[in-house]
Parts: structure tokens; C-alpha cells; sequence
């Protein structure tokens, strides 16, 4: 089996162009252009965007038909929001209709893909209902090809798709088999998507942004929710605004913990791409199983 490529293994300016074009500021056109410079030994600028992108198959961890957990498909009536937001729900099914604690999982800026629900998956195994809502139900979905998800998550009006969320995290905390308990874990724009719930909502009662965008200084004081965030270490359009909100939330009496992972790249809990790593993501994930554990009880 061939040695599964890092980011070690790329520029760093290469891996900088291709944040870009995964964040929807670099066309598909544009990221081949500039990434050609960077071929080497025959490999070309389409070789190299493959091979930064997602292979679903060699991050999953836990198999969608895993007897260990129960899983379905439900749509959530969200009538500020687009209508409603499908999403998946996973729970152990050893818990029978025991009550859990409940955990919002919120994808990146390409709807419900197959990792993110791997991660829900992996939730429910750790004792927890998780569920996953889709930003894309309104736009037919996650339509199963990268490129074609970022581009319809373009077209989103993210007013209404906040709206979606939080019709969605009623929905999860409201359920009768939860103990109304709830917590948040989000990646990149689902790490942003923690800390606008965390100002909305104050009876979240744990959040965890992965290296997500920040809301305005000026909103930080309305945050009531422990979070526990997590930074890449190399990740400046991320890193620049934390310090400030940071400042703005402990102020505010919030408790809020920050981990940032040397040498690590934006996206490095994603074991789908080469962008992960390995330690960084265990240890991150230890430490939100430890916060959920210990806030959602």
C-alpha cells in the first residue's frame, strides 16, 4: 500500500493557494494556474489538486451500517430559515431510548459530506446523539462531488442558513430522548457557525470551533456557552482575529480554553486530506471528547 501523503509532502505556499481555492477566493482555473509552478517529476497541476482533495474512503472510521450505532435520515421544519434542513442522526444502539446528551455536528463550507458524518458516527459510539444537518438541503443537498458543493455553498444566504442551525439545535435539544443537554462541534465554516450559536443561543451548553471565522468583538460579550477552540498552527487568515475575540470573551467572563497545534495546517482534524495530522487530530479530539464529557455530563 502506498505511504499516505502529508502536508510535509507540498509547498507550503502550494497548500496557501489551495486554502484559497477550498474557501472559495481561488477559481478551480486560477488554483491550476498559479499550483503548475509547483509540478515536479511529471506530477501536474491537476495531479496536485487531486491529490490534495478529500478521499472519503481512507478517513472513514466507523462503516455507515455499524451495528454498534443506529442511524437515520430526518428533516427539521426551520420557518425563519429556508423551510426546512434534512440532516443525519446517529445514536448508540446499545441506549436503546435511553436519554443522551445531544451534539450539534457542523460541517465545512461543502455540506453534509461523507467525513462529517463518519465524525457523527464516531460521536455515537462515544455515548452521544449526534446529529449532522445539511446547509445544502435547500440547493438539492450535498450533491457528492466536491467542487460542485462549494460552488452551490456559495450561492447560500447565510441569514436564512444561520436560521436552519438554529431551528436545528432546538429541534436536537428539544428531543425526548435527550437529556437537554447540548453541545456544538464545528469545522472551518462549522467552526464559525459554533461561535454565532454561541451568541444566539445560551442554553448551548458546550461549544467546540475547529479552526472557524469569529463573529464581531462587539458580540462576544452576548456569549454564555464554555467553548473550547482549536487552531491550526500555520492558519494566519483564521489565527489573525482570535487574539481580540479572545480578549473580548474572557472580558465577558466567558470560559473559553484555546489549544493551537504547532506546524499544523488549516483543516488538520480532516483525515480525508493530506492536510491532516495525525497527532494533532488525536489530541484535539481527546480533549473535545474530555470538554463534551465533562460539560454534557
Amino acid at each position: 500500500m502506498p505511504q499516505r501523503l502529508t502536508a510535509q509532502d507540498f509547498d507550503q505556499e502550494l497548500l496557501v493557494l489551495f486554502d484559497a481555492y477550498v474557501h472559495g477566493t481561488l477559481s478551480r482555473r486560477g488554483f491550476l494556474d498559479q499550483a503548475q509552478r509547483y509540478a515536479k517529476a511529471g506530477v501536474t497541476a491537476a495531479g496536485l489538486l487531486a491529490a490534495l482533495s478529500p478521499n472519503f474512503a481512507a478517513g472513514q472510521q466507523i462503516k455507515p451500517d455499524d451495528a454498534r450505532i443506529k442511524t437515520e435520515t430526518v428533516s427539521v421544519p426551520s420557518p425563519q430559515g429556508y423551510g426546512s434542513i434534512k440532516g443525519y442522526l446517529a445514536r448508540p444502539a446499545s441506549a436503546g431510548a435511553a436519554k443522551l446528551p445531544a451534539i450539534l455536528v457542523i460541517h465545512e463550507n461543502r455540506g453534509l459530506n461523507p467525513h462529517i458524518e463518519d465524525i457523527t458516527r464516531r460521536l455515537a459510539l462515544d455515548g452521544f446523539m449526534a446529529f449532522a444537518p445539511d446547509a445544502l438541503t435547500a440547493l438539492g443537498g450535498y450533491p457528492g462531488d466536491e467542487d460542485k458543493a462549494r460552488e452551490a455553498f456559495g450561492r447560500l444566504e447565510q441569514p436564512k442558513t444561520l436560521q436552519d442551525f438554529i431551528a436545528s439545535a432546538a429541534w436536537l435539544k428539544a428531543r425526548a430522548d435527550g437529556t437537554g443537554k447540548m453541545g456544538a462541534v464545528g469545522f472551518c465554516w462549522g467552526g464559525g457557525m459554533v461561535h454565532n450559536l454561541a451568541i444566539r443561543l445560551p442554553d448551548l451548553t458546550a461549544g467546540v470551533p475547529f479552526y472557524g471565522n469569529v463573529p464581531a468583538v462587539s458580540e462576544a460579550a452576548k456569549v454564555k456557552t464554555p467553548l473550547l477552540v482549536h487552531l491550526a498552527g500555520i492558519d494566519d487568515r483564521i489565527n489573525a482575529p482570535w487574539p481580540a475575540y479572545e480578549a473580548a470573551l474572557k472580558a465577558a467572563g466567558v470560559q473559553v480554553t484555546t489549544h493551537q497545534y504547532a506546524n499544523t495546517q488549516h483543516g488538520f482534524n480532516n483525515d480525508t486530506t493530506p492536510r491532516f495530522d495525525a497527532p494533532a487530530a488525536k489530541l484535539s479530539w481527546d480533549r473535545t471528547l474530555a470538554f463534551f464529557k465533562a460539560n454534557l455530563g
